[in-house]
């Protein structure tokens, strides 16, 4: 997965928005006004935040520690930074984008979920 890749899932999701409200290296991907996903336009390998259910967040930087970290200047027991750099295939990395959408998707008020 390259960042084109990322973003086009990304804005394939119901509500999603894009933008750089952290400066022009930073794109952020949100639903409902809150972010789900962000990544740096310049890491090499790509990598990305995307939020977490502490449990399972636990469980995935044991299961694959050189690919999924604490989130990098985000709370770390709801965030994961995980690297594109092989380890994990792209239907693992599609299911963590999910299951980050879902949760600040469900997190939304009502009103802003039947918007969406």
């Amino acid at each position: 997965m390259n960042i084109e890749e990322l973003r086009t899932y990304c804005l394939s999701k119901k509500g999603v928005t894009e933008g750089f409200p952290f400066g022009p290296d930073t794109l952020v991907f949100k639903v409902g006004e809150k972010i789900f996903l962000l990544t740096g336009l310049d890491s090499n390998p790509l990598s990305f935040n995307v939020k977490c259910d502490p449990e399972w967040a636990i469980e995935l930087r044991e299961q694959h520690p050189h690919s999924v970290l604490p989130g990098y200047h985000m709370n770390k027991k709801h965030w994961n930074t995980i690297r594109v750099n092989g380890e994990l295939h792209r239907q693992q990395l599609e299911k963590m984008v999910d299951h980050s959408y879902e949760l600040v998707f469900n997190s939304l008020p009502k009103s802003v979920k039947d918007i969406l």
